[in-house]
């Protein structure tokens, strides 16, 4: 069976984005006539005909558009903080990516291992896994944020009419904790908030609930 594969192109306009074309072209040695299947990251599959093949740049006409609906009415915003090791994150980001999550933001901790983070990397890494796992949306990815102004973002007050939206965040300090698995509802948004190696500190676990 001959393997699908997928372009991502935000802009539908007739022509491949560089690095695209590049891996088109170049790599795949595709030529005038041949299929394609474009993806727009926003819910759309296409198929094309390419019309114009060379080194930097592929144009195409297309033959037809096919939208895609949502499997869960929900979406799932993960918050972490960056490990000391890039490997590890990026393999969270893959799988993460294959599974389907809808947004990422990279949090900047008191106990942060690592400070900043390459996003143009992780982005580069999330269009992959987004075109290998033949998903329909692209998931967002944020800039590293301070903790305490991601949770006051993104939190909801004390006294505020509920939103609608679960949040939780995972930390290894005692009381009662029930599994993510068991209190995530599918059709709702949710956001997510995983800490560093050393775990969030009591006043950002306690900043967290405040919100």
């Amino acid at each position: 069976m001959k393997e699908v594969r997928f372009f991502y192109t935000p802009v539908v306009s007739g022509s491949l984005p560089e690095e695209e074309a590049k891996h088109a072209v170049r790599v795949l040695r595709m030529k005038e006539g041949d299929e394609i299947n474009l993806m727009d990251g926003q819910g759309t599959f296409y198929r094309a005909e390419i019309t114009t093949a060379a080194n930097h740049h592929c144009l195409y006409n297309i033959l037809d558009e096919e939208k895609q609906v949502r499997a869960w009415g929900g979406s799932i915003h993960l918050a972490v903080a960056p490990t000391k090791l890039n490997d590890r994150m990026e393999w969270l980001v893959e799988k993460a990516t294959e599974i389907g999550w809808d947004r990422l933001s990279f949090l900047n901790c008191q106990f942060s291992e690592r400070r900043t983070i390459k996003t143009d990397r992780i982005e580069k890494i999330v269009i992959s896994a987004t075109k290998q796992s033949h998903k329909a949306w692209v998931p967002q990815v944020d800039e590293m944020t301070l903790f305490n102004d991601f949770v006051k973002l993104h939190g909801l007050p004390e006294g505020s009419a509920d939103d609608g939206i679960q949040r939780f965040i995972c930390h290894c300090y005692e009381g009662e904790k029930e599994h993510l698995k068991n209190v995530l509802q599918k059709d709702r948004k949710s956001i997510v908030l995983i800490g560093p190696e050393g775990d969030f500190s009591v006043n950002e676990v306690a900043l967290a609930q405040k919100y």
